[in-house]
């Protein structure tokens, strides 16, 4: 079970990690009102926008998504390691 559970769990962060590097990489190429990029912007806007809040821009780069990859990965690695104590 806690096999199951730590596979789904990892599955889960990688779908977000890949929403948000499709997000970064679609914000250069698509027009913000195309279908697939405001199904990603749907998706990631949500998680990213308390990370905006906190982290302010540095110039014109916006390091949000790297930090919420970093979050998404870390909290997804603890969950896991908490279900194989």
């Amino acid at each position: 079970m806690n096999v199951i559970l730590a596979q789904a769990i990892s599955w889960f962060s990688q779908v977000i990690v890949i929403l948000v590097l499709a997000h970064v990489i679609l914000s250069y190429f698509m027009s913000p009102y195309h279908p697939i990029r405001s199904f990603v912007d749907r998706m990631v806007e949500p998680l990213l926008a308390p990370i905006r809040r906190v982290v302010p821009l540095v110039g014109v780069f916006d390091f949000s998504p790297i930090i919420l990859i970093i979050l998404v990965q870390l909290i997804a690695r603890i969950i896991i390691s908490l279900l194989f104590l």
